[in-house]
């Protein structure tokens, strides 16, 4: 990936944040909308708190956000609300850290790759076909079926990697 592609797909650290979580907040009403299925409030408010940042949170961290605003959110609540924003392709899980982030392109069924800042915990998602076709065309030519598929990879964004070396300069 170019240095401008990875620039383009990790979100600037200075950005609007709540200008990005109202239009993610806009595009999944639209798409339970099309689609004939309820964003209630507690799967509306979950899903708005997995979008507060672009760091993945664990299912108790939302619970515990939950928690402070609705005393009587349970795990079950949070849990059914996840597997329903999961399910409608809102999130994606991220299997390494057991937590969700919001989806970049909800519209379009696919299967991501996520690229996690092992500094700041930001995490981009990427969405390469070519990377899918390589994995099913080389599956398919060792006789094998691929039944779930998660591509984690962990580095340093452009951000934090523009402040290790601005440290590093300052230090010499």
């Amino acid at each position: 990936m170019s240095k401008k592609a990875a620039e383009m797909t990790f979100i600037d650290h200075n950005h609007d944040h709540n200008a990005c979580r109202r239009e993610a907040v806009e595009r999944a009403e639209l798409i339970c909308t099309q689609r004939s299925v309820r964003l209630t409030d507690i799967r509306k408010r979950v899903f708005e708190l997995v979008w507060r940042g672009h760091k993945p949170l664990g299912a108790y961290e939302i619970l515990d956000a939950l928690q402070k605003e609705r005393s009587g959110a349970v795990p079950p609540t949070v849990y059914r609300a996840l597997d329903f924003l999961l399910e409608h392709g809102l999130i994606h899980r991220i299997e390494r850290l057991n937590a969700f982030v919001g989806c970049s392109d909800p519209e379009t069924p696919h299967l991501a790759q996520f690229l996690i800042c092992a500094k700041c915990g930001t995490t981009a998602e990427l969405n390469d076909t070519r990377i899918d076709a390589a994995i099913n065309d080389q599956a398919k030519a060792v006789g094998f079926s691929v039944l779930r598929r998660t591509i984690e990879v962990e580095g340093t964004c452009p951000h934090c990697t523009c402040l290790l070396y601005t440290s590093d300069a300052a230090d010499e």
